[in-house]
């Protein structure tokens, strides 16, 4: 009976150290927080073209969306019917190109400043006219119908290893369960076993002392096999807690440095909804997504706050023609290229997909690993958005002949080293 007893407490230590070393195997250096996804775009409605309208609604969300609602003042009045009180599109174009002009000339332009003074609009002459025509009738359309209510969806960035962890981990969790169990039951069988052998009236002293002896641990901590299991165990722990540390070395998971001045992304991004185009203006045009410039801040801060401590290095960056010294978050090494407007334009990746939900964050950190196995997971893992650009027609049609799945970034060359290291 002691023996059984021993057995089974051997059998559990050794399957508890063995599955204490897989799952330390199994977990990932660090696993970014999801990030909710983007809202997807109300439907166009009414009788605009509803082409041009959802081209008009990029532009709006990119130019305009800061100032102007639909239903409710931002700082410029709604937009909802705004074509029905200017009664002719043409004077609203110019009014949007040349807002100062029309002010001289157009009795309701002179109207709304007077309503909105000193705010006034900046020029939009920039524009070109098919983005003006489209942003006028995606206003038609009456804008996006109001939220009834938000919610979160996760996105997982492609991570290296999490679905796999992740299971790795249930499954580790269920055959501690079943051990746990099986533990029980033979704890039941043998005070079962115990109370029958009691009973008997022909066991001896000695049998007595064998059966009902105190168990001694010596023998179990001891013992050649324990001993083997928990150096194994060390090793592992010790070879994990390295891996990790030499894993970690320029990783910036997690900065969040303190800025000259505390922008709330959280603040702009979240609650104002201000799209991330209309500041980053290189993020669909080139290499960097850049920093916005003091010009930028002051199209709203020139009537908004502008009593504030923080507004005043605004101010002072202009008359001085210094720019803000913001402090980098994220910064690759020189060796790796990466181009915004190639991931961003052309293959429609959201920006929460690297940077996390930025609309959540009081200060801006760095939300992903952004390490060489990172990027290339993804590329594993990406779908190439070829529908509509004919530079992916033949590519395309190559990879279905060989191929029923989908064509992704690394089915054409995304994991040559020349497509990031030259």
């Amino acid at each position: 009976m002691k023996t059984i007893i021993k057995s089974t407490l051997r059998f559990t230590a050794y399957i508890f150290l063995l599955t204490f070393s897989l799952n330390l195997l199994a977990q990932d250096p660090a696993a970014p927080a999801a990030a909710p996804a983007a809202a997807a775009p109300a439907a166009a409605a009414g009788g605009a073209d509803d082409a041009l309208a959802k081209a008009g609604e990029a532009v709006f969300n990119a130019n305009c969306k800061q100032c102007h609602g639909f239903n409710e003042v931002v700082v410029g009045p709604a937009l909802k019917d705004a074509h029905t009180r200017w009664n002719n599109d043409a004077k609203l174009k110019f009014f949007i190109k040349y807002p100062q002009k029309s002010i001289n000339t157009e009795p309701y332009a002179k109207a709304l400043y007077e309503k909105y003074k000193p705010s006034i609009m900046p020029n939009h002459d920039g524009l070109p006219d098919g983005d003006i025509d489209a942003v006028i009738a995606y206003i038609k359309t009456g804008g996006p119908a109001p939220a009834v209510s938000k919610t979160d969806t996760p996105i997982n960035p492609v991570e290296g290893g999490g679905a796999d962890s992740a299971t790795t981990t249930y499954l580790l969790g269920a055959l501690l369960v079943v051990l746990l169990l099986i533990v029980g039951v033979l704890a039941m069988l043998i005070s079962v076993l115990t109370r029958m052998v009691s009973t008997k009236t022909d066991v001896t002293e000695d049998e007595k002392e064998y059966l009902f002896g105190k168990l001694r641990w010596n023998v179990l901590f001891g013992s050649p096999i324990f001993r083997s299991v928990a150096t194994l165990v060390l090793v592992v722990v010790v070879i994990k807690f390295g891996f990790d540390q030499v894993y970690a070395v320029g990783i910036q998971q997690g900065y969040a440095p303190k800025q000259p001045i505390p922008f709330s992304h959280k603040l702009h991004a979240g609650q104002y909804e201000i799209d991330c185009n209309y500041c980053h203006t290189g993020v669909n045009k080139g290499k960097s997504a850049v920093i916005p410039s003091v010009n930028i801040c002051l199209n709203c801060h020139n009537a908004i706050k502008t009593q504030s401590p923080n507004m005043q290095k605004l101010y002072n960056a202009v008359e001085t023609n210094e720019p803000i010294q913001w402090v980098r978050v994220h910064n690759l090494p020189d060796l790796a290229y990466f181009n915004h407007a190639q991931h961003v334009k052309v293959g429609g990746i959201e920006c929460t997909k690297c940077h996390g939900n930025v609309a959540e964050m009081e200060v801006i950190e760095q939300h992903s690993t952004l390490t060489m196995g990172w990027c290339i997971n993804c590329h594993r893992e990406t779908v190439v958005k070829a529908e509509g650009n004919a530079y992916y027609d033949k590519l395309l049609a190559m990879h279905n002949q060989s191929s029923k799945d989908p064509m992704k970034v690394a089915n054409i060359g995304g994991l040559e080293c020349s497509k990031c290291h030259y």
